[in-house]
């Protein structure tokens, strides 16, 4: 802000202080110029998996406990390491499941794995969305 390369759109209560000066404290700002970025492939990783998943088992919804990366369709059925093939479980699912597809061991999926968007990783740490963010947000619009 202090260079004019942003503009406050939200501010805080709250100031910045400096010995002459006081900057409100933003909440939300606009770039004055677009600033293009290269969008990466997100790597599967377990813990990625994990992360994605919100730390959350897919087939009993349990969030407490150790968790583990369980492919859908195991290895042993030709199931690949994908994203659309690997969900969280926790290690009892995971082992009441074994080397069988979810429909043969009785166990239904929560929800259906995806590619994660760049995003969802980014919205996932900040826990809580401030509602003042909300309507700059395509991800909640």
């Amino acid at each position: 802000m202090l260079l004019g390369k942003a503009e406050l759109i939200v501010g805080l209560s709250q100031s910045i202080r400096s010995v002459r000066r006081s900057f409100p404290l933003p909440s939300v700002l606009r770039l004055n110029r677009y600033v293009k970025f290269r969008k990466r492939e997100i790597t599967l990783t377990r813990r990625k998996i994990i992360e994605r998943d919100r730390h959350q088992c897919q087939y009993c919804g349990r969030t407490t406990g150790p968790m583990t990366a369980d492919h859908v369709v195991p290895k042993s059925m030709g199931g690949k390491d994908t994203w659309e093939n690997m969900v969280c479980a926790c290690l009892e699912c995971n082992n009441r499941k074994g080397d069988r597809l979810p429909e043969q061991a009785g166990m239904k999926l929560i929800r259906k794995p995806r590619r994660p968007h760049h995003l969802t990783f980014i919205l996932n740490s900040l826990g809580r969305i401030d509602a003042q963010w909300r309507p700059f947000l395509y991800y909640y619009s």
